[in-house]
């Protein structure tokens, strides 16, 4: 079995095609055709009700799928967050400065022992973005588990 290429800033987010292109874009083409079907059925009043049903049942698929990603992502940063702050404190005696935002401590959770307490620091006294912070990462350390 081939071993993985190590992970860093230009490959470590994850897209799963199944989920993100077919699933995704089934549910959109299908709103889209519902749509349709509504402006088609307005002079029909025998099938104006089927055709809005479809409409606010497919939008309300949308959403479900959207928060069955958006809602276990946040979990994830909450636990992040808190693995984090127990690193830093382990490696500090101190919690994570207070202005870092749980977008920066996501990001910093790439950067290795050696650079992390000074990357914090930074990110927190000129407010870097998590996008910058992952590029100021010298020796990346993979987060395999994240989903």
């Amino acid at each position: 079995m081939a071993e993985s290429p190590a992970q860093n800033y230009s490959n470590h987010g994850q897209m799963v095609p199944a989920f993100h292109y077919v699933a995704f874009g089934l549910l959109f083409v299908t709103f889209i055709g519902a749509l349709v079907n509504v402006y088609e059925s307005l002079g029909d009043s025998s099938r104006i009700y089927s055709a809005s049903l479809l409409v606010a049942l497919t939008f309300g698929t949308l959403m479900v799928a959207f928060f069955a990603r958006a809602f276990p992502l946040k979990a994830q940063d909450r636990a992040i967050r808190a693995e984090e702050q127990l690193r830093h404190y382990v490696m500090t005696g101190k919690l994570l400065d207070g202005r870092l935002t749980v977008r920066q401590i996501v990001a910093l959770r790439f950067a290795s022992d050696s650079e992390f307490v000074a990357l914090a620091q930074r990110a927190a006294e000129q407010g870097l973005s998590g996008d910058a912070i992952k590029q100021e990462v010298k020796d990346w350390r993979a987060d395999t588990y994240r989903v």
